[in-house]
C-alpha cells in the first residue's frame, strides 16, 4: 500500500511539473484606448486571461512563488500592452531600487520583466523590465537566453507604475514597431518573471529551474493569439547627431577643434527584418572601457558598446569562440584604441521566415596618415538555419580590403569563410556548438575548427572543449590572441599553430539549509598543445564554492599552472628584465568572497598567492560600494599586485584603483565620473559624463575627458564633448 501511495505521490508532482511547463496564454484584441498610468481601470483588463501560479526559480525551484504575481496581456493594431499587479506581503520594507537610470540590473533590482520569442523558435527574443519606481529595462535575449538580458540594445517603448499600500502595478505599450516578428506566426513564447528582493525571491510564470538564468527561452510558455497582429508597416526611424568639443594635448603641444555631425537610421524592411544604415557615425557618448591589469602575454577582449553593431548582434558576433572569433566589430572604427573615422555603413539583418536568419554588413573607413593606415572597407555576409526546434547551423563571410587612395588596394585583403553549428537540445540539458573556418589572404592561407558540449543540470554540469587554429590562419577583422607570441630578440609578433583540449566538471549539493543554496566542488583542466604534439601551457585547477540564499558566494581554487616561454620575456610586463626562455611550473591559492548582491553596503574581496614562474606573487582584490537609494551609487575597486623576483630582477608593484560615482538626479537626468589610476600603463584617467534625456531615445550628452602621467601627474592631454541625439520617427 505505501508503494501505491508513493506512486501516486510521485505522479501527482510529476504531473504538476509537467503542466506548469505547458503554461499558456490567450492575447485577445481590444478595440478600446488603454491610457498607460498604472491604473487598471480598463475593461479590457477585467476580460483579459490572467497569468497567474508563478513558481520560484530562486533560492529554490521546486514550490510556488510566495510573491504572488498577476500578468495580462492584450494588443491593438499598433501595440502590445501588458499589465501586472505585484503584491507586496512586506509593506513595512522598502524596495530595492539601484538607480533611476534605463537599463538597471535585474538581478539586484525589484522588478517585473515580459520576455517575447516572437518566432517561437527558443533562440532570439526581447525583454522588458519595470523597477516599482517605474525605471525602463530594455534588451535582446540571444543565444537562448541562457547567459541573459543583452541590455545595450535601446527603442522606443512606454510604462508607468502606481504604487499602493499591498502592491504595486505596472501597464506596458510595447509598439509592435520597436520589435522583429512574424506576422504570421500564430504562436508566441512568453514568460514573466518577478524579483522580490524583500523576501529574496525570483519567481517566472512558467516554471525555470534554478540552473538556468531567468531569460532563458528554453522553458518559455505558449501565447497564443486570438487574431495575429497586422504588420508593423512602414517603420522608419531617422537619428541624427551633431557633436562639438575641443582637445588639448600637452604633450604635443596641439589643440583641437571639432564640430561634425552624423545620422542613423532604422528602416524596417519586413516586420522581421531591420536595415540600418550610418553616415559618419560618432561613438564619443559611450561609457568608457574599465581598464584591468594584464599580466598574461595575450591581448585582453573588450566587449562592443556601441549601439549600431547591437541589434542582432549574435548573428554576426556569435561565430567562432570567444577567443577564436571570425568577425569582431570593435575592429571596425578603432585600431589599438586609437579611433578611425567610419565614413559610412549599411546592416540588413533579421528573419526571413520561420527557419532562415541572414545578415549583410557594410563598413567604410577612412585612413589615418599618423597611424599609417590606408581606407578599409569591410563587408560580412552571415546566414542561420534553423534545424529542429533549438539547434541551427549557420555560415560566415568576412571581407577586408584596403584602398589606396580612392582606388582599391587589391593586394591588400583578408577574408575568411566558415559554418557553425550549434546544438541546443530541449529544455537546454545539452548545448554545443562545433564549426570550421578558412582565412585567405595574399600571403597567408589556413584554418581553424572547434568543438564544445555542454551538459547541465540540476546537480551536474560538465563541459568539453577543444580548439586548433593553424599558424597561418589570419582574422584581420577578429579576435584570435593566442596565435602569435611577442619575440623580443627579432622585435615581431611569431605565429604558431596550436590545439587546446579543455574538459571540466561541476557537481552542485543542495543542503536542506535556510542559509545555503548549494555547495559546488568542481575540477577544470585546460591544456595548450603545439603543432607536434608538445604541451605549452597547462592549467588545472581544483574548486570549491559555496553560493548562500542572501546571493553572497564563496570560492577556493587550488591552481596548478605550467607555461613553456617560447621567447626571452618580462613576465612581470612592466619593464622588468627577460625571464630566459624554458618551461616553468608554478603553483598558487585564490580565495574570494562576494557579499548579498543587492545590500545598500556590498563588497568582493578576493586574493591570489603563490608562486609565479621564478618568484612569487600576491594579487588582492577589493571592490566596495553604496547606494543611497535611488539616486546614487558610489563604489571603489582596487587592485594590487607584488610580485617578489629573486636577485638580478626587479621587484614589481603594480595599482589598479578606480573610484566611480552614478548619480541619477531624475529619470532623465544623470551624471557619471570614472576615476581610473593604473600604474602599469602610467596612466590617470578621468571621465565624467552628463546626459539629459530630453524624451524617449533622444539625448544630450557633456563628456569631459582627462589623462595624466601617474607617476608625476602631469597633464597628458584634455578633451571636452558635446553630442546632441535626436530620434525622430516617421
Amino acid at each position: 500500500m505505501n508503494r501505491i501511495y508513493l506512486i501516486l505521490f510521485l505522479a501527482f508532482i510529476s504531473q504538476n511539473i509537467l503542466s506548469q511547463q505547458e503554461k499558456s496564454l490567450l492575447i485577445k484584441k481590444t478595440k478600446s484606448v488603454i491610457e498607460i498610468d498604472g491604473v487598471l481601470d480598463e475593461t479590457v483588463w477585467g476580460q483579459a486571461q490572467v497569468a497567474s501560479g508563478f513558481t520560484q526559480n530562486f533560492p529554490a525551484d521546486t514550490s510556488e512563488a510566495i510573491s504572488r504575481t498577476e500578468a495580462m496581456i492584450t494588443f491593438d493594431d499598433d501595440n502590445i500592452y501588458i499589465a501586472a499587479v505585484c503584491y507586496d506581503d512586506n509593506p513595512e520594507k522598502e524596495y530595492t531600487i539601484q538607480s533611476l537610470k534605463r537599463d538597471f540590473s535585474y538581478p539586484v533590482s525589484d522588478a517585473f520583466a515580459v520576455y517575447f520569442d516572437p518566432f517561437n523558435d527558443k533562440t532570439n527574443g526581447f525583454s522588458f523590465a519595470v523597477n516599482p519606481f517605474g525605471v525602463q529595462r530594455e534588451g535582446l535575449l540571444q543565444n537562448g537566453g541562457s547567459f541573459g538580458v543583452t541590455t545595450a540594445w535601446d527603442n522606443k517603448w512606454f510604462s508607468e507604475v502606481k504604487i499602493y499600500k499591498d502592491r504595486w502595478v505596472v501597464e506596458m505599450k510595447i509598439p509592435f514597431k520597436s520589435i522583429r516578428y512574424n506576422s504570421d506566426q500564430k504562436e508566441w513564447g512568453v514568460n514573466f518573471s518577478r524579483n522580490n528582493l524583500k523576501i529574496n525571491e525570483n519567481s517566472a510564470w512558467s516554471r525555470i529551474p534554478r540552473n538556468y538564468n531567468i531569460g532563458s527561452l528554453a522553458f518559455t510558455g505558449a501565447m497564443h493569439w486570438e487574431e495575429q497582429p497586422k504588420k508593423a508597416g512602414a517603420n522608419v526611424s531617422i537619428i541624427p547627431y551633431a557633436i562639438t568639443g575641443g582637445k588639448l594635448d600637452y604633450e604635443n603641444d596641439t589643440t583641437t577643434q571639432t564640430i561634425n555631425a552624423g545620422l542613423d537610421a532604422k528602416i524596417a524592411v519586413t516586420s522581421s527584418l531591420n536595415l540600418d544604415l550610418t553616415i559618419n557615425p560618432d561613438f564619443s557618448q559611450v561609457e568608457v572601457d574599465v581598464q584591468v591589469t594584464n599580466l598574461s602575454r595575450f591581448s585582453l577582449f573588450f566587449p562592443e558598446r556601441r549601439q549600431f553593431f547591437v541589434e542582432n548582434s549574435d548573428l554576426f558576433e556569435r561565430f567562432g569562440f570567444s577567443k577564436i572569433r571570425p568577425f569582431f566589430s570593435r575592429r571596425i572604427g578603432l585600431n589599438n584604441g586609437v579611433k578611425v573615422p567610419i565614413l559610412g555603413g549599411a546592416r540588413l539583418s533579421g528573419k526571413v521566415n520561420e527557419n532562415w536568419r541572414i545578415g549583410f554588413m557594410n563598413m567604410q573607413t577612412g585612413g589615418v596618415e599618423s597611424l599609417d593606415l590606408e581606407a578599409q572597407n569591410y563587408t560580412v555576409g552571415v546566414f542561420q538555419r534553423q534545424i529542429g526546434k533549438m539547434s541551427n547551423i549557420g555560415g560566415i563571410v568576412v571581407n577586408r580590403i584596403a584602398f589606396d587612395e580612392s582606388s582599391v588596394n587589391y593586394a591588400d585583403y583578408n577574408r575568411v569563410v566558415g559554418l557553425d553549428y550549434n546544438l541546443a537540445t530541449k529544455k537546454n540539458h545539452f548545448t554545443g556548438k562545433a564549426f570550421f573556418h578558412h582565412s585567405f589572404s595574399p600571403l597567408y592561407e589556413d584554418y581553424t575548427h572547434a568543438s564544445w558540449l555542454m551538459y547541465n543540470v540540476e546537480k551536474i554540469t560538465a563541459h568539453w572543449n577543444h580548439e586548433y587554429v593553424g599558424k597561418d590562419y589570419r582574422a584581420d577583422v577578429g579576435f584570435v590572441p593566442r596565435i602569435s607570441q611577442y619575440n623580443t630578440e627579432l622585435e615581431e609578433y611569431v605565429y604558431s599553430t596550436y590545439w587546446r583540449i579543455e574538459p571540466s566538471f561541476m557537481y552542485r549539493i543542495y543542503p536542506k539549509s535556510p542559509k545555503i543554496v548549494f555547495l559546488q566542488p568542481g575540477v577544470y583542466w585546460s591544456n595548450y598543445y603545439d603543432a607536434k604534439g608538445n604541451s605549452t601551457e597547462r592549467l588545472n585547477f581544483a574548486d570549491f564554492k559555496v553560493s548562500f540564499t542572501d546571493k553572497s558566494e564563496f570560492k577556493l581554487v587550488a591552481n596548478q599552472n605550467e607555461v613553456l616561454l617560447q621567447f626571452d620575456t618580462d613576465v612581470t610586463f612592466s619593464g622588468n628584465t627577460s625571464l630566459d626562455s624554458g618551461r616553468y611550473t608554478f603553483n598558487y591559492v585564490d580565495l574570494s568572497y562576494n557579499s548579498s548582491s543587492f545590500k545598500r553596503f556590498k563588497y568582493t574581496l578576493s586574493a591570489n598567492y603563490g608562486e609565479y614562474y621564478i618568484g612569487n606573487k600576491i594579487t588582492a582584490n577589493a571592490s566596495l560600494s553604496y547606494r543611497t537609494q535611488p539616486w546614487g551609487n558610489f563604489s571603489l575597486s582596487a587592485r594590487y599586485d607584488k610580485i617578489d623576483m629573486p636577485d638580478g630582477f626587479d621587484d614589481v608593484s603594480l595599482w589598479l584603483v578606480g573610484p566611480r560615482f552614478d548619480l541619477s538626479f531624475t529619470k532623465k537626468l544623470f551624471f557619471t565620473t570614472f576615476i581610473q589610476y593604473n600604474t602599469q600603463i602610467e596612466n590617470v584617467n578621468i571621465n565624467a559624463r552628463f546626459q539629459y534625456r530630453f524624451k524617449p531615445m533622444s539625448d544630450l550628452y557633456i563628456v569631459y575627458t582627462d589623462n595624466y602621467n601617474s607617476n608625476i601627474m602631469g597633464v597628458k592631454n584634455r578633451a571636452v564633448v558635446v553630442k546632441f541625439i535626436y530620434w525622430l520617427n516617421l
